[in-house]
Parts: C-alpha cells; structure tokens; sequence
C-alpha cells in the first residue's frame, strides 16, 4: 500500500474509534456541562495527549508484545478497569451534591491542570485503545513506512482525538445542555457512573478470567 493511502487509512480508522462513545466521551462532556467550556477543553488536549502516547507504543510493537505476553495484557486490564471503577465510583457520590458552575471563560488557567490530568489518565488507562490503535497500524502501516510517515502520524493523530473531544466540549459546554445538565445533574452523573463503572468492571473481569 502506498504510504499516502496508508495514512489516509490509518487516520479515518482512528477517527471513527474516536468518535464511539465511551468513558472518554463521558468524562469530556461532564466536564464541559459541570465545570466550564475551557476545562472541556483542557481534558479533551488531555485526550489527544493519550493518543500520541498510545500511537507511539503502536509504532514500537506494543501490540505484538500485549499479544506474546499474555500476563501483561492481563495487568494492563486490571489497572484500567481499577481506575475506571473508581472514577465511577467518584462520580456516582458526587452526584447528589450542588454544583457551584462557574460562568464561561471563568476557570483559572492553573485550574485547567486537573481536567488534563483526569482527561489523559482516562485516556491511556482504558487498554482497549491500545490495541486499537496496534491493531490498525498492523493492518494498514506498510512494512517499511518511510521517515516521513513515521513524522506525520503523531502529529495527525493529536489533532484527531483532541479536535473530536474538543469539538464534544464546545457542544456540551452550551447554554441549553449545561442548564439541562444542572437540572438533572443526579441523574445525569449516574447513569454516567453506571457507563464508566461497567466498563471497568468487564474489563477486570477480563483481566481475572483464566483464559480457557
């Protein structure tokens, strides 16, 4: 295949995996809704900072380790799925206290630190992307892939996943969806706790499942 098309590959199979909904989804759009349009963003640059991560791992054979080593795929599942339960859990107990929103544009920049942080560990601690992303770049990244191809993917695949979370938390962090979310905000928080913590607990199940 040529490098070119390779790229064009890679990318669109990465923009869909970006776009299905799942925990990083969740935590972008509550915290757009509950904190603040730039805390959205934070976490989303958060998100784009975890696909780098996990696009560097790919091109250095993650992948084919993850599936040698079957005990350390099996941790990898375990310590996301831990931090995913007790995001959930963390999240279902905050549900029925108030929330103070601030206006627009009001965060401080230091308190963006703390939505990158959640955004990025959220990110690389759900080990269903990583082999995602081994996946596709076994499938369509030519044996030999020129410098050039090497170069661009990161790049690429930053603005793929921060663009997409960023443009979740520019649409949630609007008028009608922030004061739907405040109405609802218990409800909202745990039916978001229930996603999050159920894809933590299959994936500890996974990790603990003998394998037959």
């Amino acid at each position: 295949m040529e490098p070119a098309f390779a790229l064009a590959g890679i990318l669109g199979a990465l923009a869909v995996g970006a776009a299905s909904p799942g925990p990083s989804f969740v935590l972008v759009a509550r915290t757009s809704v509950a904190v603040s349009r730039r805390a959205g963003l934070a976490a989303a640059l958060g998100m784009g900072v975890g696909g780098v991560v996990f696009a560097a791992l790919a091109l250095l054979g993650l992948h084919a380790l993850l599936m040698q080593v079957d005990w350390l795929h099996a941790v990898l599942k375990l310590a996301g799925g831990v931090y995913l339960v007790w995001l959930a859990v963390r999240i279902w107990r905050g549900a029925a206290e108030p929330l103070a929103v601030a206006e627009q544009g009001d965060t401080a920049p230091a308190g963006l630190a703390r939505p990158f942080i959640f955004g990025l560990t959220t990110q690389l601690c759900n080990p269903k992307t990583a082999i995602v992303y081994g996946s596709i770049f076994a499938a369509l990244l030519p044996a030999n892939p020129p410098g050039w191809l090497l170069s661009v993917l990161p790049p690429s695949v930053f603005l793929i996943e921060a663009g997409w979370y960023a443009a979740v938390a520019l649409a949630f962090s609007a008028g009608r969806p922030r004061a739907a979310y405040l109405r609802f905000k218990s409800w909202i928080d745990r039916v978001a706790a229930t996603a999050i913590g159920a894809l933590g607990l299959r994936l500890v199940a996974d990790a603990t499942t003998p394998a037959p």
